[in-house]
């Protein structure tokens, strides 16, 4: 047991070398990814792994907690700091999994089984939790358990407010859901907040996505508005896979809530068993990072980048939905192309650029789509500025043009389309700048010197 990994499991050991090496010489576009720091890997492989601790700080129902109740209160503390709360205002479990276990915990918690529920629909931007369900089918356990109805965008891909406030007057939700996997504007929370009271429901914010940008500053902040916020740690955050839910303890009209034992309850024993203690670690140093001032200028230059991103897409001629972006995320249409995003994300791939593909206003199929999804928060990590984006942003408008011409030999069917992409001349060529731009920029939390390529060194 006391073998390293390359000796107990080459396999596995040979898998994370090569994930590593494709890290490094790729570009990660995916808007919900990051690179987290050596420092949070030290904690997600630590001993706290081995440490049952259910319950809360100072009242577990397992021994042995003395020093994992010590983490568990700085991540608590540094999580309610990142953001600027006031901790007799504002409360924070650590505890979730992730973001989706976060969301159920919120609406075990504060809603019956059947309350109704509205969020934005997911071929609109939305996410899986907020209540997808299609006409023939539930997906998400949000639309089994509870009733759901979406609100949506406009033509151009703006949430249309108007449409949300006659759709919640009739439908007089228990709760509104406010947030986006996949929209690249900010939100009018005020207009929401305002809703909320006319029709007595919880404001309840999803800042997954936007959470890195909204503590850095360069986001309105939901915390003024909300009843209650999740986030997972691993997107804009820059953390681990994790999840917190943010309550108030004390409500907008001064009073006091009882949301902490209900939500606490509902994570614990109501959805979970052990809290994942190493996870919460990884919190706790992650969020000592975002209270820095450091941080404010990585939140700029994350969203300047996508700024610039967009731009120099546009300025090629390629068609964004909201014509640019606000935040972090980039919605490209490829409608013009005549090619679905599940091509371009495979045809992508291949030149060692990752995103993924995503519907956009219109669509009707969500693994056919019309949309890639976009983002910037691992290049800026890497250290990338704003005239990095305009070479990005020509790999991205090379690559789908070569698509366009395998397309005319192949047809439109995906099989025959990604059956033709690995012997194309130009992707291949194309791939070997791709990685030799990529490796110029620095990665966190590993040692490039020492990884393994699968095809020889990089480029």
């Amino acid at each position: 047991m006391s073998a390293p990994l390359i000796e107990q499991d080459p396999e596995i050991y040979e898998c994370i070398q090569l994930e590593m090496a494709r890290q490094y010489r790729g570009l990660e576009m995916i808007a919900s990814e990051n690179l987290t720091s050596r420092a949070v890997m030290e904690c997600l492989g630590s001993a706290l792994t081995n440490k049952y601790a259910e319950g809360e700080v100072g009242s577990r129902y397992y021994g042995g907690t003395e020093y994992v109740d010590v983490v568990e209160k700085l991540a608590k503390e540094r999580a309610l700091a990142a953001f600027g709360l006031n901790p007799e205002e504002w409360g924070v479990n650590v505890q979730p999994y992730s973001g989706s276990p976060a969301n159920m915990a919120v609406y075990v918690g504060l809603l019956r089984p059947h309350d109704r529920i509205m969020g934005l629909h997911l071929p609109c931007g939305g996410h899986l939790t907020h209540g997808f369900y299609t006409p023939s089918k539930k997906i998400s356990a949000t639309s089994i358990f509870f009733e759901s109805m979406p609100y949506h965008t406009d033509a151009e891909g703006t949430i249309d407010y108007a449409e949300m406030e006659k759709t919640a007057a009739v439908y007089r939700p228990s709760m509104i859901v406010i947030g986006a996997s996949a929209y690249p504007k900010d939100f009018d929370y005020e207009r929401v907040r305002k809703l909320c009271d006319d029709v007595n429901c919880y404001m309840f914010c999803d800042m997954a996505h936007a959470a890195g940008l909204i503590a850095g500053g360069v986001l309105k902040s939901p915390f003024e508005t909300c009843d209650i916020v999740t986030t997972t740690t691993h997107k804009s955050l820059r953390g681990p896979r994790s999840g917190m839910i943010y309550y108030r303890k004390i409500a907008r009209d001064g009073k006091p809530t009882d949301f902490e034992s209900r939500i606490n309850q509902a994570v614990f024993p109501g959805l979970q068993g052990g809290p994942h203690m190493h996870q919460i670690a990884a919190i706790a140093t992650q969020m000592k990072e975002v209270a820095t001032p450091e941080w404010k200028q990585y939140a700029a230059q994350v969203q300047s980048n996508c700024k610039a991103l967009a731009a120099a897409l546009i300025e090629k001629g390629h068609v964004l939905v909201g014509n640019g972006t606000e935040n972090h995320v980039i919605l490209w249409n490829l409608r013009q192309f005549e090619l679905s995003g599940n091509k371009v994300e495979k045809l992508l791939d291949k030149i060692s650029i990752s995103t993924n593909k995503n519907t956009i206003p219109g669509d009707k199929n969500a693994l056919t789509p019309s949309g890639v999804r976009l983002g910037t928060p691992s290049l800026t990590t890497r250290g990338l500025k704003e005239e990095d984006m305009r070479t990005v942003a020509n790999f991205l408008d090379r690559a789908v043009k070569i698509g366009v011409e395998i397309q005319k030999t192949t047809g439109k069917l995906v099989k025959d389309f990604i059956a033709a992409l690995p012997a194309n001349e130009e992707l291949k060529a194309l791939r070997v700048e791709v990685e030799a731009f990529a490796v110029k920029f620095y990665i966190p939390g590993f040692d490039v010197n020492t990884l393994k390529y699968k095809d020889g060194l990089p480029h």
